[in-house]
């Protein structure tokens, strides 16, 4: 081999390497977005435990009506409708829908807490018939009347005595259980679903909406500034 073809093979190498290590770098890079979206990704019970955030912000504006209510205090109709068509919208239509159809099921079928997922679906229906009660004496003229009054406070503190228990076992128990009772590529394809159905009722992050519709209502009734709650001591 003479020196002009030494040459010309060592610079067709470097060319080779580098491409290769190119190719190398940009599929490297490729997995390494892949890992970051997957690690960004919210799973299945990550999902419904935040949306159980939203139920318990919105049992901490319930509370506060029905301490109105009992105190016989001055309270706005409006807190509560809003609160109330928030439950049934996004609790009882979307994340009740998730359990109920996706959660339950496989539960049953693996025979996992059957009785515990029996107990919460009984729940959801009572739930519901306490919400429609609810949102049909959240109005000013309801207020008025003291026997509607009365009617809107038992459907309040009922529902708040059903809904701590209940999504407090769900996060506990069930939601940590559910990854155990179905296959990881099961498991991954469920948070899409979640997604999915979440972008097609409530549109592109439809999670961040709610939570500043919530965050509103918080400020009508004057509990929303989150240092009021800290004990003096």
């Amino acid at each position: 081999m003479n020196e002009q073809t030494r040459r010309t093979f060592a610079r067709t190498g470097l060319i080779a390497g580098a491409s290769i290590l190119s190719g190398a770098t940009l599929v490297g890079a490729k997995d390494d977005k892949k890992a970051e979206e997957k690690a960004m990704e919210v799973s299945p019970p990550e999902d419904l435990m935040r949306e159980h955030g939203v139920l318990k912000r919105i049992l901490l504006v319930y509370i506060e009506a029905l301490r109105r209510l009992d105190a016989r205090q001055d309270l706005p109709p409006e807190p509560i409708a809003e609160s109330a068509r928030i439950i049934r919208d996004f609790i009882e239509d979307y994340h009740e829908k998730l359990e109920e159809d996706f959660l339950f099921p496989r539960f049953r079928k693996a025979n996992k807490h059957v009785d515990l997922v029996d107990i919460l679906f009984q729940q959801h229906q009572g739930g519901r018939r306490l919400t429609d009660i609810t949102m049909q004496f959240a109005t000013q003229q309801a207020l008025k009347n003291p026997d509607d009054r009365r009617k809107l406070a038992d459907s309040i503190r009922q529902f708040i005595r059903m809904y701590s228990p209940h999504e407090a076992r769900e996060d506990t128990v069930l939601f940590p259980a559910f990854r155990d009772i179905i296959t990881p590529h099961e498991f991954d394809s469920l948070g899409e679903d979640f997604e999915k159905k979440e972008d097609e009722l409530f549109g592109d992050d439809g999670f961040g909406k709610i939570v500043d519709k919530v965050a509103e209502i918080e400020k009508k009734l004057g509990i929303y500034d989150l240092a009021q709650f800290t004990p003096k001591v």
